[in-house]
């Protein structure tokens, strides 16, 4: 029993001691950054320019499928909306097998086959593949296009129109779009009512038949696959899939107005005010101010614990949540800083989301936010890579920005070299508060007023961006409401 007690003894002696040596005011030294081991990716292309994209993964008997077509975007004018419900269109019937008896096969696969307009995608267990990716394929590149499909999509279409009708940020996005765009760019234009009432069967088949082709395609398949197998697999299902010339359209750049206002739609329906301060920038994928960007987003607004969030939520309770993002693209793409805030502080969440973009353009952000920044960054990114798909997405984005092929392998140093003045540089560059639209989408009646206080010009659109009047600022009278009876309605209560 004595022996016992003297081991007890040592062993709470030795555990003091050691905690003794540990000094827990200073913070562990970091460990060296994690060595990022990608799947390889096997590609090949067939003769009608379909690009493939293939990881083998075996942890789970899965496979999946993704069809990207990568066309430039298009203006579909009087009919927008066409493309959209070709997309929707697509795999209801081919000319090798009916609606139902595709539904009922895939179901019984445990299987999932989908389509839209700019491609397709497919998941099963690894055993019944051959035969989902063949129903993808038969749905890719024989699709009927029914009269009865095409009047019940429209019905559809239409009734969800009709349900957006009171949809405050709905609204909101369509007009910031038509805005920063313009009504003839393709990210400004939006499906109308009268838009699908244009929208014919056969202007459905001729989308389709000019833009939904091989020669512009990648087909990304991952998971439990032999690589050769699935080679020889995707040739028999594909290799007839007529290609053809794709129209390249040419469309006005968006320009951002010159100096800061505020572009305001009435909505009297509002509880609460939808802000978004929004530009336009030029920032692409492997751009060397693209780390930078990201970063600078991320301490301004890229979630709970950014400026934007602290301020409007934590310190001022104007909103649920405040946030910023920075949207890349080979076109345009743009910076936004969004809240629902209530009524009464619609002019004040302005002034405080200018302030912290003004403050990060001007002002250096601390070593600690730009070390936790990285660190958040880093920690996605290792994350991501576990996943089977990346592999195959990140092979994808080397393809369709030209990257080198270590891009990715090089992420975790890239991130790691942006320093303070790159993210100040970077915020200076894109967060262009100066020179943005200002939208706000909201009741007039409750926020106008302050809003007016401002030093912001202040117009008026409607809720498809068309230019308006400023809405009324009193409320309309009841129907069937007089003098005469608010006066009879006041004595009886007065009298009771």
């Amino acid at each position: 029993m004595k022996t016992k007690i003297l081991a007890f003894i040592a062993i709470i002696t030795l555990s003091f001691a050691t905690n003794a040596q540990i000094d827990r005011s200073t913070m562990p030294t970091p460990g060296p950054d994690p060595v990022v081991k990608l799947g390889m990716a096997e590609k090949f292309s067939l003769e009608n320019g379909l690009n493939v994209i293939m990881v083998e993964n075996h942890k789970l008997p899965k496979v999946a499928a993704t069809l990207r077509i990568d066309n430039q975007p298009y203006f579909e004018g009087g009919i927008a909306g066409v493309s959209g419900m070709m997309g929707n269109l697509l795999g209801r019937g081919t000319s090798n097998i009916t609606k139902d008896e595709f539904n009922e096969t895939v179901d019984f696969l445990g299987a999932s086959v989908g389509f839209f307009s700019s491609g397709a995608s497919a998941r099963s267990l690894e055993k019944y593949f051959p035969k989902v990716l063949g129903l993808m394929a038969d749905g890719v590149k024989n699709s009927e296009f029914t009269q009865e499909e095409f009047d019940k999509e429209k019905e559809v279409t239409l009734e969800g129109l009709k349900a957006d009708e009171k949809n405050i940020p709905a609204i909101a996005n369509r007009v910031e779009r038509v805005l920063v765009y313009g009504k003839k760019h393709p990210n400004g234009e939006f499906t109308s009512k009268a838009s699908v009432n244009n929208i014919t069967l056969e202007a459905v088949k001729s989308n389709f038949n000019t833009y939904y082709k091989p020669n512009n395609a990648y087909l990304i398949i991952v998971g439990d696959i032999d690589t050769k197998e699935t080679k020889k697999l995707v040739k028999s299902l594909f290799a007839d899939w007529k290609k053809g010339e794709i129209p390249v359209s040419s469309f006005p750049k968006p320009e951002n107005v010159t100096t800061a206002e505020i572009n305001f739609v009435n909505m009297s329906n509002a509880n609460q005010s939808e802000i978004s301060i929004v530009n336009t920038i030029d920032l692409t994928l492997g751009d060397a101010d693209y780390y930078a960007a990201l970063l600078a987003n991320k301490i301004l607004g890229g979630g709970g614990s950014a400026r934007l969030f602290a301020n409007l939520r934590e310190d001022k309770a104007y909103t649920y949540g405040a946030y910023s993002r920075v949207s890349q693209s080979r076109q345009t793409g743009v910076f936004k800083a969004t809240a629902g805030v209530r009524n009464m502080v619609t002019d004040s969440a302005i002034v405080e989301m200018q302030k912290e973009i003004n403050t990060i353009r001007y002002q250096k952000v601390s070593a600690k936010e730009l070390q936790d920044a990285k660190e958040e960054y880093i920690g996605g990114f290792v994350m991501d890579v576990q996943e089977p798909a990346t592999a195959a997405n990140y092979a994808l984005n080397i393809a369709l920005y030209n990257l080198p092929e270590d891009f990715y392998a090089n992420y975790i140093k890239n991130i790691n070299s942006v320093t303070v003045v790159d993210v100040q540089n970077a915020a200076i560059k894109y967060f262009r508060g100066d020179k943005a639209r200002i939208m706000v989408t909201g009741k007039g009646i409750d926020v106008l007023k302050n809003l007016e206080k401002t030093d912001y010009v202040i117009n008026y659109f409607d809720v498809e961006g068309n230019p308006t009047e400023k809405p009324a600022m009193t409320l309309p009278i009841p129907e069937g409401m007089t003098a005469e009876t608010v006066i009879n309605k006041y004595i009886s209560c007065n009298w009771r």
